[in-house]
């Protein structure tokens, strides 16, 4: 099981060694999620003694921005004013963020807008973090990382609770090698996305947190409580991921080894863990998390999808990618122009 987390106790040895260096400016695309704005003020804070305010700032957004989502579109108003507030100049069009800034969030709501505006990115040369969901579907992922690998550009996706301390501690193997693991999100079943991507993605993220890749087939039940998703991983090994609808937002879960008791899954620990990976990449280049498992993520998001349709019946990783593949071909030849 080999997975990639980086340590930030190394990350704080490279932002006091590089806080005399020049800031390097970074760029917000989509102004329609809160965490545009958090990373504008973690980022921007002038009375902050943190190393990583003397390091990075965030000097442009566009902030557009889906504009069938409602719930997201709505807020698009209000986050332009509060980002200004700290700081970063709101501008007319993705080209002239690229043309202020080293590095860029990508933070559109609607994943399906990731694939093209990530392409217009891609070939300035600029390193890029593409908040969750990478595209909306498996093909629009693929996509995204082989246009990425086209223009030589390295880009990541996450969500924040994958770098909870508890969770990389699990990912780095300090309890011992993991042999299964229950996981539990909130699902808030997104019309415009296929069943997990939009929001209970948090869930999977963290089962693969703890179990990395190498998920084999998975199947799924559903009634109107929510959702239950098995997978079986390689050696045998198993972990569910339970996605709860209309119930309270809670993320967690149970990690489970050969000997031993289990361990807790780590929960929510705000947005300056994910800040810190973010910023590490872009000072270092080193991907904190592979494209090989952000695709299998969304494999596994698919395949459950399939199960649910088949009547719960199991469905492979591999059948999965070989429709991703599929469609991601098809979005290439639209959009690589």
């Amino acid at each position: 099981m080999k997975r990639i987390l980086l340590s930030l106790v190394a990350f704080a040895t490279i932002c006091v060694g590089s806080h005399a260096q020049e800031v390097f400016r970074l760029g917000i695309i989509g102004l329609d999620t809160s965490h545009s704005v958090r990373f504008s003020e973690l980022l921007n804070a002038k009375d902050s003694d943190d190393p990583i305010v003397r390091r990075f700032e965030v000097v442009a957004a566009y902030p557009y921005g889906t504009t069938t989502i409602e719930s997201a579109s709505s807020r698009i108003p209000k986050y332009i004013q509060e980002v200004q507030q700290y700081g970063v100049k709101v501008v007319d069009s993705i080209q002239e963020v690229l043309d202020q800034v080293d590095g860029v969030f990508i933070e559109t709501n609607d994943g399906r807008l990731h694939l093209e505006q990530a392409i217009e990115v891609f070939k300035s040369g600029k390193k890029v973090f593409i908040d969750k969901p990478m595209g909306a579907t498996l093909g629009e992922t693929i996509a995204i990382f082989k246009m990425a690998d086209k223009y030589g550009v390295k880009t990541f996706s996450s969500s924040a609770l994958r770098f909870s301390k508890q969770n990389r501690d699990l990912n780095a193997g300090v309890f011992g090698e993991v042999w299964g693991a229950d996981c539990f999100s909130p699902h808030s079943p997104e019309a415009t996305h296929p069943d997990f991507g939009y929001y209970g993605i948090h869930g999977v993220e963290m089962l693969y947190t703890v179990m990395g890749t190498g998920c084999e087939k998975v199947s799924r039940i559903h009634n109107d409580s929510g959702d239950v998703v098995t997978g079986t991983w390689d050696k045998g090994r198993i972990g569910t991921f339970r996605a709860l609808v209309g119930g309270p937002y809670i993320y967690g879960g149970n990690a489970f080894f050969k000997k031993g008791p289990a361990v807790p899954v780590g929960g929510y620990e705000g947005y300056k863990p994910l800040l810190d990976a973010i910023l590490t990449f872009f000072d270092t280049g080193v991907l904190p998390v592979t494209p090989e498992e952000t695709i299998e993520i969304f494999a596994f998001m698919k395949a459950s999808n399939m199960s649910l349709e088949r009547g719960g019946k199991y469905v492979t990783i591999a059948e999965a990618m070989k429709v991703g593949e599929k469609d991601a071909k098809k979005l290439i030849k639209k959009y690589d122009k």
